[in-house]
């Protein structure tokens, strides 16, 4: 078992990765206290280092460290749990970063599965884990499942169920994917014995009324007083309130994100709705233009958002 058991349960923000804009795409830690502390006064309790929305796995060992003991020492004054992703590379590195993880006292590891040898049954995803868990076994330990992403098309409900006792530090799931009906199997999997948080920005509404209660979504960062109402009358049985802001919450989505991958276009929209400046994007992801970034703009302002430009 951990020796701190797992008890968050609502939203985590999955922060993007400052780098600055010089030809390397160099690290800019500097703003990460900031960036702490506007989303500890939005009353985001939890923030997720190195995932997708972080550009984890575009990042070396040593700067995904780097970023990590960053918001380990920012959260130190604003109190927020801190989950670090650690997967997404070959497995020693992946063992050395959960390791690292614990040492610098992450509140819980999130894992990727393993990207080229994939896992296609329960019990080798379980195996997999298994090894990230003895190499940190006082640091509770969630999967990380986004299919559209990994092709790993391991069923969650079942995966759960399967687990048993075999991984002690085992908590939950990242679950990122529209398929709700495999994200409720999940949740009742073992009497409900799993966090399971959603990690789809469009469908928190109605995964509240499945019962689910804790959700990662990358529009948290620029949008979080929506996923708060949304979460807070979801809860209350409110759906038709729930329903209303995941409405307003979807059109901004719908509109940031058409202009391309799903980073490159969060990071040009937390400028223009915040007053965090991330940086560009690494490659092999792509900087969008500045004709992109006004057209995203007009489109917020006529949904009623305001910009900054």
């Amino acid at each position: 078992m951990p020796k701190t058991p797992f008890t968050f349960r609502g939203l985590i923000v999955p922060v993007l990765t400052p780098f600055n804009n010089d030809s390397k795409r160099t690290l800019n830690l500097s703003i990460i206290p900031q960036y702490a502390e506007y989303l500890a006064k939005k009353k985001i309790t939890g923030v997720l280092v190195n995932g997708t929305t972080g550009e984890g796995t575009s990042m070396s060992v040593p700067e995904r460290k780097l970023v990590t003991e960053a918001w380990a020492t920012a959260v130190k004054t604003t109190k927020q749990h801190l989950m670090v992703q650690v997967g997404g590379g070959p497995l020693p590195e992946v063992l050395e970063l959960a390791k690292h993880a614990e040492s610098i006292k992450a509140d819980s590891l999130l894992c990727l599965p393993e990207l080229y040898f994939k896992p296609t049954t329960s019990d080798q995803l379980t195996e997999y884990l298994k090894l990230v868990s003895d190499a940190a076994s006082n640091t509770p330990l969630l999967y990380y499942h986004i299919p559209m992403l990994t092709n790993v098309n391991v069923h969650m409900g079942q995966f759960l169920e399967s687990l048993g006792e075999q991984i002690p530090t085992f908590v939950g799931i990242k679950f990122t994917s529209s398929a709700l009906d495999e994200g409720a199997q999940a949740l009742h999997a073992n009497n409900k014995k799993y966090a399971i948080f959603l990690g789809n920005d469009q469908l928190m509404s109605a995964a509240t009324a499945l019962g689910m209660d804790s959700c990662i979504a990358t529009s948290i960062n620029m949008l979080p007083e929506y996923a708060l109402e949304i979460l807070a009358e979801g809860r209350k049985g409110n759906s038709i309130k729930a329903r209303e802001k995941q409405e307003q919450l979807s059109r901004a989505v719908i509109a940031i994100s058409k202009y391309g991958n799903w980073v490159e276009t969060m990071k040009i929209a937390m400028p223009l709705l915040t007053n965090i400046n991330t940086g560009p994007v690494r490659p092999p992801l792509k900087t969008l233009s500045s004709e992109i970034t006004a057209a995203m703009a007009k489109d917020l302002q006529t949904l009623g958002f305001e910009t900054k430009i």
